[in-house]
C-alpha cells in the first residue's frame, strides 16, 4: 500500500474527482477487512504472466511531448514478441495514471519493468487501441496510438505516468494477460506558470588529449598530433561539430576546456600527425578546423562563456593523490592564466575564469580547497554529493555558500544525468526526454514562496546522439510554461535558500567508484620529474620559449581530468613526454673523448661541446676534474678546472684546458656540464690522461749523449780536413822527398799527423 500511495492515484482509469474519492473510500473499506484486501492485492493471472516478459514493447516517439488542451496526443512504436509461442486475439493499449505527488514517486515509476496489477494503471478506453490478430514468435509489428488530450480527463497541472502495453492470449493460456509493457511520463502544464523556475544549462565543449609535446624546429614550430581524431569529432557530423550547431540556438552557457580551442587553433596553422612506426605525416584536415573555429566563435556571440583552467585538470586527483607532490598545485594558476588567453586570442571574447568543476560534481573539503586556490570562487558540484539533510520540503536553488567566500553551484543530479548513455535509438531518446521534461516540471510545482533556480552539468563529453537528444529536449522547454532560461554565472549569484544544505561531504563520503579512477600519486611525482627536467633545460636556451610554452602546456595535459579511465594510456603519454625532453636536452652535450697522453710538465687538452639544437645555448659551465690531483692537476680550485661555454645551434665548440703532470701514470678525468646554479647538466665523460714525469737525471744523460755526439762530429770533421790538407801537400814536393811522409816513425816523438788521428 505504501508504494500506491507514493506514485499518487495511479489504479484504474481516469476518473473524474467525484469517482476517484469513491475509488479511494472503497479501497480503504477494502483494505479493512483482511479476507478482502488479501483478494484486492492478490496477484492477478495477467501479473504473473508478464513476469515471463513475453513481448518488448518500445515507443519510439511521443507527440507533442508537453501538449497542451486540443492537441492529439500521438505515440509511435513497435511490439516484439521475444517467446516462442504466438500470441493472437492482441491489442496495444495506452494507460494513464493519476499525477504523481513526487520526483522520488517519478523515478519510482522509471525503476519498474515489469506490468505490476494494481500499481500500474488501467487502459483507458480501448477505443483508442491497435489491434492486433496475430504476432508469430520472434515476430514484431509497429503501432501508432492516437488519443485527443481532451479524452484523456486530466486535472491539475502535473506529470501523469503514461504506459503502453500489449494485452492477449497465447496458445496455454486461453484469457488475456498483459504480455508486456513499456512507461514514460506525460508532462501537463498547458498554461505559462505563475511562477517559473529558472534553468541554467552547461553546454561543455571538452574533448581529449590530442597534442604531443613535440614540435619541428621550423620557426613556427608545427605542432605534432597523436592522431587525427580530433578532426572526426570537429566534422559537421561529429561530436564537436553537432555540439557548436545545436548549441548556438540554445539558451546554454559554454563551457570550454582552452586546451580544445587552443589545439583546434594549432590544425587551423598546418601539423603533423604521428604514426604507429613513429615517423610523421602532415596532417589534411585544416579545413575542418578552420570551419569549426567559424561557426564556435559565430555560435558564442552575446552568450556567455565559462573557461575551465587549461587542459581540464583533474582536481580531484590533485586533492587526493597530487597535493603532496610538490610542484603539483602550482600549476593551477598558471592554467587559469592561460585559459583567459586562449578564450580571447581564439574567439575574441573574455570568458569567466571563476568556475571550477570536479568530475561528476562530486566534492570534499580538499578537492573545494584545491579548486579555489586557481582563483575560483564557484564550484560546480551535484546534488548527489552535496545532498539535502534539512528538512527542506522541496529543492532549493543551486547556490549555496560553502564558506571562505567560495560557492557551491548545485546542479540538479537527476536532470544533469538524464542523457547519458546510448541515445542512439529512438526509444532511449524518448524515454530520456520525457523523464527530463516530468522532472523539470516536478520541480517546478514544489510548494515554495521563491522563484528558485536549478542548473543542469550533463557528462563532460556527450556523444554526438545525447547533444542531439539535449538539444531536442531543451526546445521542448523554450515554450517556457514552466521554466525560463537562466546563464550559469547568474545561477552562482541568486539569493540562496536560507534551509538549504551548506556543508560540504567529508572525505568519507567521496564515491570510491571515482576514486579507482583517479590519476595515482606516481603520476604527480613522474610530471614533477619532467618539470625539474625542463627547470634544468631552459635555463641554458638563448630562447626558452620555444621550450617552456609547449612543454608547459603539456604538463597540464598530464592532468587533465580526460585521463580518467584511461590509466595505460595516461601512462605512455607520460612517459613519451619525459622521453622526448630527455632526447632534447641530449642534444647539448660532450662528445665522447678518446684517452690522451701528457709528454711533459705541463699541456693543453681540448673538450668538446655539441649542440644539436637549433637555438644557441648559453650560461653553460665545463669542469674538468683529475681523480688523481697529486699526478695530475688542472688550473683551478681543488685541481679541477672551469670554464663558460656558449655553443651556436647546429654546431660544436672546444674548449681547452692547461694540465700540469708532477708524476707520470695513468689519471682518470671527469669532464661535466653544469648549469649557473651548479646542477649537473647531461651525462659526465670520463677518459684517462697518461702522464710522463722528465726527471733531471734523464735530462743530463740525455744532454751529455748529445754532446758526445756533437763532439765526434767536430773530430771527424777535423780529422777529414787534415787528410785533405796532406793530400794536397803531397801533390807539390820532388820525387826525393817521398821517402820522409812514407818512412817509418818514431814511437818516441809524436808527428803533426798523429795529433789529428787522435
Amino acid at each position: 500500500m505504501a508504494e500506491a500511495a507514493d506514485t499518487g492515484n495511479f489504479n484504474g482509469p481516469v476518473p473524474a474527482p467525484a469517482r476517484r474519492r469513491w475509488l479511494r473510500r472503497a479501497m480503504v473499506l477494502l483494505a479493512g477487512t483482511p479476507v478482502l484486501a488479501a483478494l484486492v492485492y492478490a496477484p492477478a493471472p495477467e501479473a504473473r504472466a508478464a513476469e515471463n516478459g513475453a513481448v518488448d514493447v518500445q515507443l519510439d516517439s511521443m507527440a507533442p511531448a508537453a501538449p497542451v488542451k486540443n492537441d492529439t496526443l500521438e505515440i509511435s512504436g513497435r511490439v516484439t514478441n521475444t517467446g516462442t509461442e504466438a500470441i493472437r486475439n492482441a491489442h496495444v493499449g495506452l494507460r494513464l495514471g493519476g499525477a504523481l505527488s513526487s520526483r522520488d514517486a517519478i523515478d519510482d515509476v522509471s525503476e519498474r519493468t515489469r506490468f505490476r496489477q494494481g500499481v500500474d494503471p488501467a487502459e483507458i478506453d480501448q477505443a483508442y487501441s491497435v489491434k492486433i490478430a496475430s504476432l508469430p514468435a520472434k515476430g514484431a509489428q509497429e503501432f501508432t496510438l492516437r488519443v485527443p488530450v481532451n479524452k484523456l480527463d486530466l486535472d491539475a497541472d502535473g506529470v501523469y505516468p503514461l504506459a503502453v502495453s500489449l494485452s492477449g492470449q497465447t496458445g496455454g493460456r486461453s484469457y488475456e494477460q498483459v504480455l508486456g509493457i513499456e512507461r514514460t511520463f506525460l508532462p501537463w502544464q498547458p498554461e505559462p506558470a505563475a511562477k517559473r523556475s529558472q534553468l541554467a544549462f552547461v553546454w561543455p565543449l571538452v574533448s581529449t588529449t590530442h597534442l604531443t609535446a613535440e614540435t619541428l624546429p621550423d620557426e613556427t614550430q608545427t605542432p605534432v598530433f597523436l592522431d587525427d581524431d580530433l578532426a572526426d569529432e570537429l566534422q559537421p557530423d561529429g561530436r564537436l561539430g553537432q555540439m557548436v550547431s545545436l548549441g548556438k540556438d540554445l539558451p546554454v552557457t559554454w563551457v570550454i576546456d582552452p586546451d580544445l580551442l587552443y589545439t583546434v587553433d594549432a590544425m587551423t596553422k598546418g601539423y603533423r600527425v604521428r604514426t604507429p612506426d613513429g615517423k610523421t605525416l602532415p596532417g589534411k584536415r585544416r579545413a575542418v578546423a578552420e570551419e569549426w573555429l567559424n561557426s564556435l566563435e559565430q555560435a558564442v556571440q552575446g552568450k556567455k562563456v565559462v573557461a575551465l583552467p587549461f587542459a581540464d585538470p583533474d582536481l580531484a586527483s590533485l586533492a587526493h593523490r597530487g597535493k603532496d607532490v610538490s610542484g603539483s598545485l602550482g600549476q593551477l594558476r598558471p592554467a587559469t592564466d592561460k585559459a583567459a588567453q586562449a578564450v580571447e586570442t581564439v574567439l575574441h571574447i573574455t570568458p569567466s575564469t571563476d568556475f571550477a568543476w570536479p568530475v561528476d560534481g562530486a566534492i570534499d573539503p580538499s578537492i573545494v580547497n584545491v579548486a579555489t586556490s586557481a582563483g575560483a570562487h564557484n564550484v560546480l558540484t551535484r546534488s548527489d554529493s552535496l545532498k539535502e539533510t534539512g528538512s527542506l520540503p522541496y529543492t532549493p536553488s543551486a547556490a549555496r555558500p560553502i564558506g571562505a567566500g567560495a560557492t557551491a553551484v548545485v546542479a540538479d543530479a537527476r536532470l544533469s544525468t538524464a542523457f547519458q548513455g546510448d541515445m542512439l535509438t529512438t526509444r532511449n531518446t524518448t524515454l530520456a526526454t520525457q523523464e527530463f521534461l516530468a522532472q523539470s516540471l516536478a520541480l517546478n510545482l514544489q510548494r515554495t514562496d521563491g522563484q528558485r533556480s536549478f542548473v543542469v552539468a550533463p557528462q563532460r563529453m556527450p556523444t554526438a546522439s545525447q547533444a542531439q537528444t539535449m538539444a531536442a529536449a531543451l526546445k521542448l522547454l523554450q515554450p517556457g510554461r514552466w521554466t525560463q532560461p537562466l546563464d550559469l554565472e547568474s545561477a552562482a549569484r541568486t539569493k540562496p535558500d536560507p534551509g538549504a544544505t551548506t556543508r560540504v561531504p567529508g572525505a568519507g563520503q567521496y564515491p570510491d567508484a571515482l576514486r579507482k579512477t583517479e590519476l595515482p600519486q606516481a603520476a604527480f611525482e613522474k610530471i614533477r620529474t619532467t618539470q625539474n627536467t625542463l627547470d634544468n633545460f631552459k635555463v641554458i636556451l638563448s630562447a626558452p620559449d620555444r621550450v617552456t610554452i609547449p612543454f608547459g602546456n603539456t604538463t597540464n595535459r598530464e592532468m587533465s581530468t580526460s585521463w580518467r579511465g584511461h590509466p595505460q594510456e595516461a601512462r605512455l603519454y607520460r612517459d613519451a613526454v619525459q622521453q622526448y625532453l630527455i632526447s632534447l636536452t641530449d642534444k647539448v652535450r660532450l662528445v665522447r673523448k678518446s684517452d690522451a697522453t701528457l709528454s711533459g710538465h705541463s699541456a693543453t687538452i681540448p673538450v668538446t661541446v655539441s649542440n644539436g639544437l637549433v637555438q644557441d645555448v648559453q650560461g653553460l659551465v665545463l669542469r674538468l676534474k683529475s681523480a688523481n690531483p697529486t699526478r695530475l692537476m688542472f688550473e683551478g680550485e681543488g685541481g679541477a678546472a672551469s670554464e663558460e661555454v656558449s655553443v651556436q645551434g647546429g654546431h660544436s665548440q672546444s674548449v681547452k684546458f692547461t694540465a700540469n703532470a708532477t708524476a707520470s701514470g695513468p689519471v682518470e678525468v671527469t669532464a661535466q656540464l653544469f648549469t649557473k646554479d651548479g646542477v649537473p647538466y647531461g651525462k659526465e665523460r670520463k677518459f684517462t690522461v697518461e702522464a710522463t714525469e722528465i726527471t733531471s737525471t734523464v735530462m743530463l744523460v740525455i744532454a751529455g749523449g748529445v754532446l758526445l755526439l756533437v763532439l765526434a762530429g767536430i773530430k771527424m770533421y777535423a780529422a777529414r780536413k787534415r787528410v785533405a790538407a796532406r793530400a794536397a801537400a803531397g801533390e807539390s814536393t820532388q820525387p826525393s822527398d817521398e821517402s820522409t811522409d812514407t818512412g817509418p816513425q818514431s814511437n818516441s816523438g809524436s808527428g803533426p799527423g798523429e795529433k789529428v788521428d787522435r
